[in-house]
């Protein structure tokens, strides 16, 4: 078949008149470039047709695409025209990549196909050897429609996720090639925050276990604090991590702020419960005084982290309930005072309202947790899933302030930054309709927006990132996002994502399991990467029952169930 071109859509160096020749290569002068050896020729598959400052259009020959797709034993030169392929486009002396995002048939000719594409960045080039340098995001020129388009190659991919000097994890390898590694340079990606997203079953445990398991390699003195909700990182993390849980976490409640304290004493809503909040104010100031710590403090408030007794808070408020010039009834100082009683009297609270607690342990507890020094175990693994749920949100806030606080009040100190990992994190900073409810929500945002100049970092794992609030999601400047099979996690991370990345976006929902898409601020540009394989011995404990083998064993069910119902009732896990 003839291949039918409109007018100005000719190749470079075709002759008019020879409309079944293939496209010839350009001159000897312009072969060699950022992306290119010198010794290997320009592949041209196509042309600019329209221009706009995110993308353009471009239009690709079908006898040019079709062989490399076909033939070509370079990974990334047959995927060079398809869709989350590359392509890229010289303007004078720089090279610029960009991504296709669509594809459709022109309905001028069969032979025609056209595209939309996204740029990604450029090089410049360098004249003599022909190397790449100084690849950056970004374009400064633009190509002029008619600008011939060309064949991207693993070597052209290895140029530009080449990971620098900039201190780097290697993660996996840059889809389609087989041998190019995909890095996250760790300054930026922690310097600015990063979610990790996917769908339940996309490996989404196991690939945030390589990458911290990543970053523990590199920095074994580092400060990681991960909030686990389900129990499953403390396997992952047992010869290189500090394990914590409700049996050995010894929280003392005196570190809790007025706010928290709220959460925890108050039963009551609407006003009702603002005058429970002004009584509790007033006796838990009373409270923190009689401390001898407190004795040099001149400036005490209701949130100062000062030990204090809880019988001392009771005494307190017996003492106020019993003034003849209160006004007001004595039911407030009941309700306060029987749920004090109550905590007390709970085993399931004792790791944190324990009368062991009472010691000013406050640099121990900072010590063990934000691992100073870290002794070679870089990442505590705060294990929740013990705790009563009526108090997680209220521990989960309390972590979370005090990485903030102590990033604040240690300014003038040798900086130690912090990255906070928080699993599940839609369940801790929901969406703005339902950030009212509890406190955690109020410093998770607080550090999304101001943690960068405390030099406090935050990391989100969830599942859901439609349930996660907007205004935190887009404070995060690096985005890992899995498989999501939820139309409506789709649109909510593209919203969230860069315009250079929406071609691999649409990519999202066919992506295989330990698959991912990165964009941000810790890839060079957009990226598709195949995560490693980790190993099993640090892998979290989330695989996914085998029911076909599980329920066809029997035997011993009468003893496992009795063994169940004793530690159940005893409250041990």
């Amino acid at each position: 078949m003839d291949v039918i071109r409109p007018v100005g859509f000719e190749p470079r160096n075709e002759q008019a008149s020879s409309q079944n020749e293939t496209v010839s290569a350009p001159p000897p002068e312009s072969r060699t470039g950022p992306f290119v050896s010198q010794n290997q020729n320009l592949i041209e598959i196509g042309l600019i047709v329209d221009i706009s400052g995110s993308g353009s259009k471009a239009v690709f020959f079908g006898d040019k695409l079709l062989p490399l797709a076909e033939q070509a034993t370079d990974s990334c030169l047959a995927m060079s025209g398809q869709v989350g392929g590359q392509i890229k486009i010289r303007v004078g002396s720089t090279w610029l990549l960009a991504n296709v995002r669509t594809l459709s048939l022109d309905t001028r000719s069969e032979q025609l196909i056209t595209a939309s594409i996204d740029y990604l960045g450029e090089g410049d080039e360098e004249r003599l050897t022909g190397k790449v340098y100084n690849f950056r995001r970004g374009i400064t020129r633009f190509p002029a429609p008619g600008t011939p388009v060309y064949a991207v190659t693993s070597d052209d991919v290895r140029q530009m996720y080449a990971a620098e000097d900039k201190a780097n994890i290697e993660v996996g390898i840059v889809h389609p090639t087989r041998d190019v590694r995909g890095a996250l340079y760790i300054d930026a990606m922690l310097g600015k925050h990063f979610a990790l997203l996917g769908s339940t079953g996309t490996g989404k445990s196991t690939s945030a276990a390589l990458i911290l398991h990543r970053i523990c390699e590199l920095a074994p003195q580092g400060h990681i604090v991960m909030i686990d909700p389900h129990g499953e990182y403390s396997a992952a993390f047992k010869t290189n991590g500090a394990l914590y849980d409700v049996n050995n976490l010894q929280m003392p409640y005196w570190l809790m702020n007025f706010e928290e304290h709220c959460e925890v004493f108050l039963t009551t809503t609407g006003n009702e419960r603002q005058i429970d909040a002004d009584i509790l104010a007033k006796c838990l100031l009373s409270a923190r005084q009689k401390s001898r710590v407190a004795a040099g403090i001149a400036k005490l408030t209701v949130d100062s982290p000062i030990p204090y007794l809880l019988s001392d808070l009771s005494a307190v408020l017996q003492a106020e309930m019993g003034r003849l010039d209160k006004s007001g009834d004595n039911a407030p100082y009941s309700r306060l005072k029987s749920k004090i009683e109550e905590i007390k009297a709970d085993p399931r609270y004792a790791f944190m309202f324990s009368g062991m607690l009472v010691a000013d342990t406050m640099a121990d507890f900072l010590s063990r947790i934000f691992r100073l020094p870290g002794d070679g175990k870089p990442i505590s693994i705060i294990d929740v899933s013990g705790v009563p749920s009526d108090i997680t949100s209220v521990v989960v806030a309390m972590l979370s302030r005090m990485v903030f606080d102590y990033a604040i009040w240690s300014r003038n100190e040798p900086q130690r930054p912090i990255l906070l990992v928080c699993e599940e994190a839609h369940r801790y900073v929901p969406s703005e309709r339902d950030a009212h409810k509890s406190s955690v929500g109020k410093i998770l945002g607080r550090i999304a927006k101001e943690g960068r100049k405390y030099g406090v970092s935050l990391g989100l794992i969830t599942q859901r990132p439609s349930d996660l609030a907007e205004g935190v999601l887009s404070q995060c400047g690096t985005i890992i996002a899995m498989r999501l099979n939820n139309e409506r996690d789709q649109a909510f991370v593209k919203a969230a994502m860069p315009e250079g990345a929406r071609g691999f976006l649409d990519s999202i929902p066919a992506l295989r399991n330990r698959e991912c898409i990165i964009s941000g601020e810790g890839v060079p540009a957009p990226i598709r990467v195949r995560l490693d394989e980790l190993e099993a011995a640090k892998r979290p404990m989330s695989d996914d029952p085998v029911f076909s083998e599980l329920w066809v064993k029997t035997g011993d069910d009468s003893d496992m169930l009795n063994r169940v119902i004793a530690r159940w009732r005893a409250n041990v896990r």
